[in-house]
């Protein structure tokens, strides 16, 4: 049997147009808000067509002291150009970039997680330091 963690692609997001990108504070106070970016194709843009896109991107917060990863957010990205004309000649395309303001009360990992609908799972992530 497969394991999913096996599933997971990284690379250097600078090279790489697939890699999710985590763009936040390296140090947070505890309780605030705080605003996590996620961006695929941060440096080389991902393309955004009826036949290769970002279908979701997901953004998980690991506490240092914990043995879980708990869920901030799912975001689906629906919108790809397909239309009843045909395939890119819609009127609408979600870019896969999104933002999301969370509290944490502890230093843990931001873990970030994409599907390329070519391409496959992807993930990064980025330690957070809680003052």
């Amino acid at each position: 049997m497969a394991d999913i963690g096996s599933l997971y692609q990284q690379a250097d997001w600078k090279k790489e147009k697939h890699v999710p990108v985590i763009d936040c504070p390296d140090t947070v106070k505890s309780g605030e808000v705080v605003t996590v970016n996620l961006t695929i194709g941060k440096e080389i843009p991902h393309p955004n067509t009826t036949e290769h896109h970002i279908v979701w991107i997901e953004l998980f917060f690991k506490p240092d002291d914990d043995k879980f990863a708990y869920s901030l957010g799912r975001f689906e990205l629906a919108a790809h150009g397909a239309s009843v004309a045909g395939a890119n000649q819609g009127p609408a395309y979600t870019e896969p970039h999104v933002a999301v303001a969370a509290k944490l009360l502890k230093s843990g990992t931001l873990i970030a997680t994409s599907w390329c609908n070519i391409h496959g799972l992807w993930q990064d992530s980025k330690p957070v330091t809680v003052a």
